[in-house]
C-alpha cells in the first residue's frame, strides 16, 4: 500500500482544510515544493497535489508551485482541482504529472473520463469525495444525489488507474478515515482504491492496510504536517 503525502494548494501556499471549508485554512509551508522535497527526502514514492483553488474555480488556479514541485522532485505525482476538460489533462501530462484526478467532471461529463482514459492509459484517476456516501462536487460545496459505489461502478470498463475516495466528514479532522466505507467501496469495484480523509496516524494505515480490501494507497496530510504520523516510519510499516 502507497502512501501519498498530500500538499494542499490555496493562493500558492500549502494549507490544509478541516472538512473541505476554504475560509478554514491552516498554512503549513509558503514555498509548497520545498514541502515536496521534503517529503521526497523521508522516501515518499508519489505525491498527491491539490488545487484547491482550481476546484472552486473549474480551472488551474495554483499552476505555478505544481509546476515548480514536478521541476524539482523527480517522484512521480498526482494532481486535482479544477481539471475539467481534454485541453487541460493533455497540458498537465505533458508537463509531467504522472497522473491527473477527474472529480467534478465525472458526475457531471463521465464521457470526458472515458475519453482521457483511453488516450492517456494508466493516467486517470476518478476523485470521489462523499458525505454521508453521496458524492459531492465543485471544491465539495454541492452534495449530489449521486451514491459513491454507484459512480464507481460506472467505470468499472473505463481504463481508469485508480478511484480517490475521500470522506469529507473525516478530512482534515484527525479522527481517522472511514475503514468500513473505504473497504466495502474497495470490495464493490475492481479499480484501484485510494483513501483519503482523516488518516492521522500509524495506527490508522495499519487499520486500513489490514481491512481485508486491496486498496491501493492512503493519503495523508495534516498528519504529516503536524508530526502526529512520522513519514519515514509510516513508509517502513507499509513496506512490511
Amino acid at each position: 500500500m502507497i502512501l501519498y503525502p498530500a500538499i494542499d494548494l490555496k493562493d500558492g501556499q500549502a494549507v490544509r482544510l478541516v472538512h473541505g471549508e476554504m475560509d478554514h485554512a491552516t498554512v503549513f509551508n509558503d514555498n509548497p515544493a520545498a514541502q515536496a522535497q521534503e517529503f521526497v527526502a523521508a522516501g515518499c514514492e508519489w505525491l498527491h497535489l491539490v488545487d484547491l483553488n482550481g476546484a472552486f474555480a473549474g480551472e488551474p488556479v495554483n499552476a505555478a508551485p505544481v509546476e515548480a514541485i514536478l521541476a524539482q522532485c523527480k517522484v512521480p505525482a498526482q494532481l486535482g482541482g479544477g481539471i475539467r476538460d481534454m485541453a487541460t489533462i493533455e497540458r498537465w501530462l505533458d508537463k509531467g504529472l504522472a497522473r491527473v484526478i477527474l472529480g467534478t467532471v465525472a458526475v457531471e461529463n463521465p464521457a470526458l473520463v472515458r475519453e482521457a482514459a483511453r488516450a492517456f492509459p494508466g493516467k486517470v484517476a476518478v476523485g470521489i469525495d462523499a458525505r454521508n456516501g453521496r458524492v459531492a462536487t465543485k471544491g465539495w460545496a454541492e452534495e449530489t444525489d449521486v451514491m459513491v459505489t454507484d459512480l464507481a461502478k460506472s467505470f468499472e470498463d473505463a481504463g481508469v488507474a485508480a478511484i480517490i475516495y475521500t470522506d469529507i466528514l473525516r478530512d482534515g479532522a484527525m479522527k481517522g478515515p472511514n475503514v468500513e466505507a473505504t473497504a466495502d467501496l474497495a470490495r464493490a469495484v475492481s479499480i484501484p482504491v485510494i483513501a483519503s480523509g482523516g488518516v492521522s496516524s500509524l495506527e490508522d494505515l495499519i487499520a486500513l492496510r489490514d481491512c481485508g480490501a486491496a486498496l491501493n494507497g492512503a493519503i495523508s496530510g495534516r498528519a504529516l504536517y503536524d508530526g502526529a504520523l512520522d513519514l519515514k516510519q509510516a513508509l517502513s510499516a507499509l513496506k512490511g
